[in-house]
């Protein structure tokens, strides 16, 4: 006879097979232990007393399902995370932006919105913004809306400052952000050249001609053969010489026909071609 554990993972392979018919996401490529501990989470938090309840309720109520699917890919984020990342991103990739009389950069996996401000203040800052289209993007309707509203708490705000001024910043971090309440709003001015909408990286098409594509700590939530297809995507949605900027711990991608090294260390990659 199964043993308790067993039944769960059985019921959570029904949910995640149940998802996927009911509402097209597959989420059977990304890590198993990652979705398992989410989704052990996710029921805990519900208050029902098995995975069996909690797919009956997902299976019928959209707005259950929509909660659910943000636990289940949320990431964690800050402005200017690894300052390092930025100082080399603004010293060695900037330059060959320069060239270019309009840049495309797409978000993708931007979650609530950090990295995405981050990237428009650094271009203010080097007096590109004004030339640039940055699309963010992100499986989770609510994560998009989060975004686009650009609001965080003081707390965050200081970090975010803090990371600022390591990544080399040139002015005070207070002139981006307006306070109140014991919050910040990102200034309005930071999200003119900025769209946000939804976006499924597992099976939707790239988008396209993009000057610099980031895509940081994302791709280690996927199994091998999802990140293979996702780095595929990525190569169709740059230019070439474009760049790939992925996550401090994560791989960078093994085609040396698509990619070449660029700032390894700090896991920023170039699409092969010339520029």
């Amino acid at each position: 006879m199964a043993s308790e554990r067993e039944v769960e993972s059985i019921e959570i392979a029904l949910m995640l097979d149940a998802i996927k018919q009911r509402y097209g996401y597959d989420l059977g490529e990304y890590v198993p232990e990652t979705i398992e501990r989410r989704l052990r989470s996710a029921l805990a938090r519900s208050g029902l007393a098995h995975f069996g309840e909690l797919q009956h309720r997902v299976l019928h109520d959209a707005a259950c399902f929509s909660s659910l699917l943000d636990q289940l890919t949320v990431q964690v984020s800050d402005m200017f995370r690894d300052p390092e990342f930025y100082r080399v991103f603004r010293e060695r990739v900037v330059p060959h932006l320069r060239t270019y009389p309009e840049i495309k950069l797409w978000h993708a996996g931007c979650a609530s919105g950090e990295e995405v401000y981050a990237t428009a203040i650094l271009l203010c800052e080097e007096d590109l913004y004004e030339r640039a289209q940055i699309y963010a993007t992100d499986l989770s309707a609510r994560a998009v809306e989060s975004a686009r509203a650009g609001v965080y708490s003081q707390e965050q705000a200081s970090a975010f400052a803090q990371n600022y001024a390591l990544s080399g910043g040139t002015r005070a971090f207070e002139d981006y952000v307006v306070s109140g309440y014991g919050r910040v709003a990102v200034r309005e001015r930071l999200k003119k050249n900025v769209v946000y909408f939804q976006h499924n990286l597992a099976t939707d098409y790239a988008i396209g001609e993009m000057n610099v594509i980031f895509c940081r700590n994302v791709l280690f939530y996927f199994e091998k053969q999802l990140r293979r297809r996702v780095l595929g995507t990525f190569a169709q949605g740059l230019c070439r010489g474009g760049f790939l900027c992925l996550g401090a711990s994560e791989a960078g991608p093994a085609d040396a026909e698509l990619f070449s090294d660029f700032a390894p260390r700090e896991r920023i990659f170039r699409r092969a071609g010339a520029a």
